[in-house]
């Protein structure tokens, strides 16, 4: 441990108070920074190797500082306190692993592309130093993936690095009209307090939010509708789906409904969330709405194509959820969030 890490310890804190210290692995357009800074932390680095991600990034935030994560060394690294990452799901999901078992391609760890990139975050950690906090989070498939053997190899590296580990599937319903349920993983090292585990706050309670709180008031732009043509075949598609007792539903939702989760392949036929018109046939949630969905603000600019703003929001993090986690981990460490 480093003396700046050794003054984020409970009963070493330096008199001086100045915010929590973060880097944003694997940052994709920014929800998870967003939710840490509303929380009271800092970013210090980011890293992104999507160029259409950091494009949306950087129209938003300072710079992202670096691309692939398999390039950047551990000594480079500027001083932090917290390692947030959201880990890439491709090869731990549901559909992630069906769709690469049926390409023939490995998934999980074996996956090259993605599954392996989890132990990159290890080595940074050997090459910087364990930070005091660990904040991970990926999809719920991630526990069950592999008999529970995937988990288990991460639940190994992480304590045997000096992590007290805790870890809860937790749904975004609370804070926004969407049911999305991911796993977040939080370490607090040892040496740094003292054996203390995390504990998961309750959700709060209150008034259920329904996609009225995310639509647009007005009209939308035709092109976000579906042509009578498409809606038709989604309609017989999910009938001959239903006879064969397979799984293929489209959403159709209104305005006081609650979505299904939003995805990265959304832009393809947005068929998990449709939105009930007074017309013809139902159109899809625009980008500014998806947005919305996942708790980023109107203020977040969307630079990209419709097709690549789809997929950043399907794969970001939701903001709200981010926020209330990290309020409760850094009241929870006793750290004093005050700026300077």
């Amino acid at each position: 441990m480093t003396a700046d890490q050794l003054s984020l310890f409970p009963d070493r804190r330096a008199s001086a108070a100045r915010s929590i210290r973060f880097i944003d692995l694997f940052a994709g357009i920014g929800g998870t920074r967003l939710g840490l800074e509303s929380a009271g932390a800092r970013c210090v680095f980011a890293c992104e190797i999507d160029a259409y991600a950091r494009q949306t990034y950087q129209a938003n935030f300072t710079p992202v500082d670096a691309g692939d994560i398999r390039k950047v060394q551990g000594r480079d690294l500027p001083a932090f306190d917290l390692l947030a990452a959201g880990l890439p799901a491709a090869s731990f999901s549901i559909a992630g692993v069906t769709k690469l078992q049926s390409l023939g391609r490995p998934h999980g760890f074996a996956d090259s592309a993605t599954g392996s990139l989890f132990f990159e975050v290890m080595r940074l950690i050997d090459e910087a130093g364990p930070p005091p906090i660990l904040l991970l989070d990926s999809v719920k498939g991630l526990l069950s993936h592999d008999g529970g053997t995937t988990f288990k190899t991460i639940h190994a590296a992480l304590s045997g690095r000096g992590y007290n580990l805790a870890w809860r599937v937790i749904d975004a319903r609370p804070w926004v009209p969407q049911h999305r349920l991911r796993v977040f993983i939080v370490g607090l090292h040892c040496d740094a307090f003292a054996g203390q585990a995390f504990e998961f706050p309750a959700p709060p309670e209150g008034p259920a939010l329904t996609l009225a709180s995310i639509l647009e008031p007005g009209p939308v732009d035709v092109k976000y509708s579906l042509t009578p043509h498409f809606w038709a075949y989604l309609q017989n598609r999910a009938a001959n789906q239903r006879a064969q007792g397979n799984g293929f539903r489209y959403g159709l939702v209104g305005s006081r409904d609650v979505a299904r989760t939003l995805s990265a392949r959304y832009h393809k036929d947005g068929s998990e969330i449709l939105v009930a018109t007074d017309g013809p046939t139902p159109r899809r949630l625009t980008p500014g709405e998806c947005g919305r969905l996942m708790g980023f603000p109107d203020s977040f600019r969307i630079p990209v194509s419709d097709t690549h703003a789809y997929r950043q929001f399907g794969n970001a993090a939701v903001v709200p959820t981010i926020e209330f986690l990290g309020r409760a981990l850094l009241a929870q460490v006793r750290w004093d969030i005050a700026t300077h």
